[in-house]
């Protein structure tokens, strides 16, 4: 088997990595010449264009893209006229589901096949594998599947689900054909959102308990300050970091997203090299619109993207007016920060 990989950022060049321990020949390119470099001293067969990955490769072709969503259709659009009848592209980016339906319809002009593949993994896909979401035609798919095997974590990642007949599907492998394009990033996109959901969820618990000891500090009596009516109930100096590390064993929260907190906070209880502005990528967002397409509610994937959108001071003009209107109809002044 052989693959073309575009795009050797964090993501694609473990995958790359992953793929050629599994003897997956790869023809490697990115517009970073020393990227391409690195690669090939490990192995893969480097291409300075898409026009050598596209020589480097026997029909029928498979090129596996892995750049950031804004960047996927100028790669396609540069890259299809070099690829013959049967090629096929696969985009493992973070791209829009109604996207992946809009160039699969452009590329049937071309007689070249696409497949949207959401994938998830991190910079840890390396050892961990990859789990991977896929869209599109069953026949390309079929013809992809040692380079699916070669990247997800195999069946011996998770034990077996009780109750699940054996044999039913490949997802207990790590990977699984979820449906037509655009099918394999609508997964991903909802994967992505349930992320955001966990993520804050972790976020707001460990923060209670790093407030929990607001009874033994001092507070101003004022008309601007709510006063802790029981400070005597809140004298918890609660170590955050052995928290994290307790619940990772034999409770019902556990997660590989609890044991990068526990690493994060055993390093730095305090976080401080954190600003704490969190970005998104798009996949909330594009969760929330599908949500709203289809009349279902998502309180939860709703709130943990406005609380990042919060931390980011796209809030701040809000929080003025708030105290504005404070101050207009009271006469409330702004508190200093302390």
């Amino acid at each position: 088997m052989e693959l073309g990989m575009v795009g050797l950022g964090r993501m694609g060049s473990n995958m790359a990595r992953r793929l050629m321990r599994a003897g997956v020949r790869c023809v490697v390119h990115d517009r970073a010449a020393e990227a391409v470099d690195g690669m090939a001293r490990e192995g893969a067969i480097p291409a300075r264009s898409l026009a050598e990955v596209v020589a480097a490769l026997s029909p029928p072709r498979h090129v596996w893209i892995m750049v950031p969503a804004g960047a996927v259709d100028h790669v396609i659009d540069d890259l299809a006229p070099l690829l013959q009848t049967g090629d096929a592209i696969v985009d493992g980016g973070n791209s829009l589901f109604q996207d992946d339906i809009a160039r699969a319809t452009r590329l049937t002009g071309k007689s070249v096949h696409y497949v949207d593949a959401g994938v998830s993994g991190g910079v840890a896909g390396l050892e961990r594998g990859y789990c991977l979401m896929i869209g599109g035609e069953e026949t390309i798919v079929r013809r992809l599947v040692l380079v699916f095997e070669a990247l997800a974590p195999g069946i011996a990642a998770a034990p077996p689900t009780p109750g699940r007949a054996p044999g039913t599907g490949t997802a207990d492998r790590g990977w699984l054909h979820c449906g037509p394009h655009g099918a394999g990033h609508f997964v991903k996109m909802v994967h992505n959102a349930i992320e955001y959901g966990m993520m804050a969820a972790y976020a707001e618990g460990f923060n209670l308990l790093r407030h929990a000891n607001a009874g033994s500090a001092s507070h101003a009596v004022d008309a601007e300050t709510t006063p802790l009516r029981h400070p005597e109930h809140y004298r918890y100096d609660f170590n955050v970091a052995e928290i994290a590390e307790l619940w990772r064993r034999g409770s019902v929260i556990p997660s590989w997203l609890l044991d990068l907190a526990a690493q994060a906070l055993a390093g730095d209880p305090a976080l401080a090299a954190f600003a704490g502005r969190v970005s998104d990528s798009g996949e909330g967002r594009w969760t929330l619109a599908a949500a709203n397409d289809l009349g279902v509610p998502t309180y939860v994937l709703a709130a943990s993207l406005f609380e990042r959108f919060a931390s980011r001071g796209e809030a701040d003009f809000q929080n003025r007016l708030l105290s504005a209107l404070r101050f207009q109809f009271g006469g409330h002044h702004e508190k200093p920060v302390p």
